[in-house]
């Protein structure tokens, strides 16, 4: 069974083919600068790589460059779109209506719909893919994978916000919670290795860590509480995103410098995190190049977000009534072992006994903990497009 896995963005538009006979990813590629004067396309796959400059106007020209890259008669990796079984798309907000992913219909489509006002950015885009594959693929299955599924298993008094309660019943305001398909495929994983299959017994505290960073507290296999809110801008100190502050901050800095609510919140969303500390990138690798440069703001951009992820593991052991391990995934927690050591290297309260030599040399996939540590750490990769293809078999078979 082949699975063209979708993930549409507002000026791009990321695919991979997997065998689903064995898990294989045939060929991976993306569209980038949809809309704009130039576009550029790109796959990988075993038969070659194929590289493309021409104008995208829309998702829909996305979505045929997609199909002459898979087909190409050289470099291709299917004859024609018949090899495609079913398509899976990422969607990133599904508010209450979804609890897990689903095939897409009218019905399914209105509910996508409805929630752009949660989800601006990406739902219209995330809506337009499905709409093109319906157009392209007449006849195949569409299979919509939301980010906020995993998240709504959370109890009301998580997921809501103390504000006047007409506020969630006309306008649905309450925490949704994102990266909800990492969380689940990678909280899944870390019991597998666990020993616990199903999840039951673990309870698992989940660090996605990259550009976009958030956290979930996984009870018996199920979420109860996580970092990000109505949008992904609450939360950690992010790449771009400031994460957790006071709202009155808000108020202050628009009052000040005379700006709007939209001005403000691409300041929040687009020039804070460590960017806005550091001013010297959003990535990372380059701030921490800064800090061990010597460069402050760097060194304080990178204790600052250390900080923050250390209270939000403290309070989730709390509402969890204990923690039995610490999973780390995405491109910080996957591969930057100094951060998982200032952090973990504090826990020893909980009963985390950082194996620090093991934890340096890990990328990707291990346990970073002594043997005997009471709570274990793990490193797991990440695979959202894998599980999307998963769901997508599973609903389609």
């Amino acid at each position: 069974m082949n699975i063209l896995v979708i993930n549409a963005g507002s000026s791009s538009l990321k695919y991979q083919l997997f065998d689903m006979n064995n898990e294989t990813v045939l060929a991976k590629g993306q569209v980038e600068r949809i809309g704009l004067p130039m576009g550029a396309v790109s796959q990988k796959s075993d038969k070659g790589a194929i590289s493309i400059e021409a104008p995208v106007p829309d998702h829909t020209a996305a979505m045929e460059f997609v199909v002459k890259c898979l087909t190409d008669k050289e470099k291709g990796v299917i004859s024609d779109l018949s090899s495609i079984d079913a398509i899976g798309h990422r969607v990133l907000h599904g508010g209450a209506d979804f609890t897990k992913s689903t095939v897409v219909d009218e019905p399914v489509k209105a509910a996508i719909r409805k929630n752009f006002v949660l989800g601006p950015l990406h739902n219209p885009a995330n809506l337009a893919g499905i709409e093109v594959c319906e157009k392209l693929m007449p006849g195949k299955p569409n299979v919509a994978v939301f980010d906020t599924a995993f998240h709504q298993t959370m109890p009301d008094h998580a997921y809501m916000y103390a504000v006047p309660y007409e506020y969630y019943e006309k306008y649905q305001v309450r925490r949704y919670g994102f990266h909800g398909t990492s969380h689940r495929f990678v909280s899944g994983e870390a019991a597998r290795r666990l020993g616990h299959p199903d999840g039951k017994g673990l309870k698992l505290i989940i660090c996605h860590m990259g550009n976009g960073s958030s956290l979930s507290a996984v009870v018996d296999g199920k979420c109860v509480d996580t970092s990000m809110g109505i949008t992904p801008l609450e939360g950690m100190v992010m790449g771009t995103r400031s994460g957790d502050l006071d709202p009155a901050v808000v108020q202050y800095i628009m009052g000040i410098e005379h700006i709007s609510v939209d001005e403000m919140l691409n300041i929040l969303n687009k020039k804070s995190g460590l960017l806005g500390i550091s001013g010297v990138s959003s990535d990372m690798r380059d701030t921490t190049k800064a800090a061990q440069e010597g460069n402050e703001r760097a060194q304080l951009a990178i204790r600052m977000l250390c900080y923050r992820l250390r209270k939000y593991i403290g309070a989730y052991a709390a509402a969890m009534q204990g923690v039995d391990a610490i999973v780390f995934t995405g491109g910080i927690g996957e591969n930057d072992s100094a951060v998982r050591a200032d952090v973990l290297s504090k826990l020893g309260f909980l009963g985390v006994e950082l194996d620090e030599e093991v934890n340096a040399k890990t990328r990707g996939n291990g346990v970073i903990t002594k043997e005997g540590s009471k709570v274990k750490a793990l490193v797991v990769s990440t695979n959202e497009e894998l599980a999307i293809a998963r769901d997508t078999k599973a609903l389609c078979e």
